[in-house]
């Protein structure tokens, strides 16, 4: 398989003082569901908002290294042009136009499409994955519930039926069923559309069951990389990331004083 997404040495700084990623490189192949885990303020968010285009709208600035998409470079390029070559993110938050209807922020979506017909079979296809919005349709957004606007924001990505599709912390709010739920739609949606996703997710496991491959920031650094089998069966991993002590049982931090990463997690 190819790679869709280099990031090659990424240097990102913000406020021309706070240097937060710090030769960063990962890939994402074409097809594929990688994971970049990490903890708060690791930088995972700042990787996607940098492959986006983002960075000026926060005095963010890429200062070294390479962003590819299928070979081309994105350096410099607009959001809305980065978009129409076939990346879309779907941002932390559940960032719905909360005046508009369910409607009015899918046709949002579209706005790169000029084939009506398109539209509708996009539209269609939503509403098989996530049928609810269909008895939606012509609600208020911001009267949704966390889950219909988190299953919105996705369907409303599906519309610029992108390549590449960048989730930030899908689960963020959502009731353990729902969280379940909107994987299992992220695992379908890459099945069945070929859609390349690039997964940022506190909730570890969940994220790695579904992806191909996995990234673990610290720092603003890639520290470990590998198939998801290798990390599950990493034993930092396990500790850090999955609650799990060194023979396999749950860990438990409340007897723990001082909780000190291993060096080579900051080498």
């Amino acid at each position: 398989m190819s790679a869709i997404l280099e990031v090659n040495n990424l240097e990102v700084l913000y406020n021309n003082i706070i240097l937060v990623l710090k030769g960063l490189s990962l890939k994402v192949e074409k097809g594929t569901i990688v994971a970049l885990l990490g903890s708060n303020g690791a930088g995972k968010s700042t990787t996607l908002k940098a492959i986006s285009g983002f960075l000026p709208l926060e005095d963010g600035a890429i200062t070294d290294g390479s962003i590819l998409y299928q070979g081309e470079l994105l350096s410099n390029l607009a959001p809305h042009k980065i978009v129409q070559k076939g990346i879309f993110q779907v941002m932390e938050g559940r960032r719905v136009f909360e005046d508009l209807t369910v409607e009015e922020n899918l046709i949002c979506g579209a706005y790169t499409q000029k084939d009506r017909g398109k539209i509708a079979r996009g539209l269609d296809k939503c509403f098989q994955y996530f049928p609810i919005l269909k008895g939606r349709y012509k609600r208020l957004a911001g009267y949704l519930s966390g889950g219909e606007q988190q299953m919105l924001v996705i369907s409303r990505a599906l519309l610029a039926t992108p390549t590449l599709m960048m989730l930030d912390e899908p689960s963020m709010g959502l009731a353990p069923m729902l969280v379940e739920e909107i994987f299992e739609i992220i695992r379908k949606i890459n099945e069945n559309e070929g859609t390349a996703i690039l997964l940022v997710e506190q909730n570890a496991r969940m994220a790695l069951d579904i992806s191909a491959y996995g990234y673990i920031m610290e720092n603003g650094r890639i520290v470990l990389d590998g198939p998801k089998d290798l990390l599950l069966g990493d034993r930092d991993v396990q500790e850090f990331y999955l609650g799990m002590g060194h023979g396999g049982e749950e860990a438990s931090y409340r007897k723990v004083k001082h909780y000190k990463r291993r060096k080579r997690w900051l080498s």
